[in-house]
């Protein structure tokens, strides 16, 4: 049940992060209403999946795999350009979230 919440607070703050680009600095309204809920919801949800994950873990694994997805959301839907480097940093951090994982880290 952990590793499920801690997938919706993922998912949470990605719709947080990705609706902050579009409430231009919280001069928008709804978009800038999506970011607080989000983030509400994550920190919620990353609150509860502390209960039965350790947290260097979990937040490792929150921080990560979120920071990859906005930076693939980025990427494919938000024009920004894709470098070696920035694949490369991506990959790394996939990477480092498998060997969290298979490293029995939980």
């Amino acid at each position: 049940m952990g590793y499920a919440l801690l997938a919706g607070a993922i998912a949470a703050e990605v719709v947080g992060t990705t609706a902050m680009k579009y409430s231009e600095g919280f001069t928008r309204l709804w978009p800038s209403v999506v970011t607080v809920a989000g983030y509400l919801v994550a920190f919620a949800l990353l609150a509860q999946a502390l209960k039965t994950l350790s947290v260097g873990t979990a937040y490792a694994i929150w921080s990560g795999v979120g920071t990859a997805a906005i930076a693939v959301i980025g990427t494919m839907f938000l024009g920004e350009g894709l470098t070696a480097a920035k694949a490369g940093g991506i990959a790394l951090i996939i990477a480092g979230v498998v060997v969290l994982n298979m490293g029995g880290a939980h």
